[in-house]
């Protein structure tokens, strides 16, 4: 199997689409995303309607959870980018509707996949100890080995930070698969294939150049 794992779309669905299309030039049989899916970029049903298409599954990130559980209408703002926080999250709501909404506060923050080799796959948005805590690429191990949990199978596909990265502690492999929507440089969306097979795992990351955003 073929897996191509993405993570932190946060909204962008043309993103998503180019990482999509450099997915299936590479080959992939199932998508993954590890949260953080709609909220707060310019097309959150966009980008859910690509997750359906392509029949991913999905695991809660933090935004996932808040857009279900907070009311818009209940927040009031100190400041103008809370005013401005607080109106997209409204224009959210009202995109994809109370349905869709509902459905981003029932994914699972955890998913197991057992794969051929014997091996489990575990994906989750931030890290299996927490799902909103994600692995940071400059955490020391004893950080990562505390954010491991009692069961974090053999490879854990995660996002959360933003920043992908490929390690392995306590004989567990992390595979940070970055951010489709908002990777710190802003020019490019990441994701990984990972490809397993009776032999074992292997992965590859990549990255999409993005065109810069249009001037206001």
């Amino acid at each position: 199997m073929r897996f191509l794992c993405v993570s932190d779309i946060h909204g962008h669905a043309a993103a998503l689409r180019a990482v999509i299309r450099e997915g299936e030039a590479l080959g992939f049989d199932q998508l993954i995303a590890c949260g953080d899916l709609c909220f707060p970029g310019p097309e959150p049903l966009e980008v859910w309607k690509l997750l359906v298409q392509h029949r991913a599954l999905c695991t809660q990130g933090v935004g996932d959870r808040a857009l279900a559980a907070i009311d818009p209408e209940k927040l009031s703002a100190t400041g103008e980018a809370e005013r401005a926080r607080i109106d997209r999250l409204r224009k959210a709501h009202r995109e994809l509707g109370e349905i869709i909404v509902a459905r981003l506060g029932q994914l699972p923050p955890i998913a197991r996949l057992p794969i051929e080799s014997g091996h489990t796959l575990l994906v989750v948005h931030g890290s299996p100890a927490d799902p909103t805590e994600p692995f940071d690429i400059n955490m020391s191990e004893d950080e990562m080995i505390a954010l491991l949990g009692d069961e974090p199978g053999d490879i854990i596909v995660c996002g959360g930070s933003h920043v992908p990265f490929d390690r392995t502690v306590a004989d567990v492999r992390i595979v940070n698969v970055g951010s489709v929507g908002e990777a710190p440089a802003g020019d490019h969306a990441s994701a990984v294939i990972v490809t397993t097979s009776q032999l074992g795992i292997s992965v590859e990351q990549f990255t999409v150049p993005l065109p810069a955003p249009a001037a206001n």
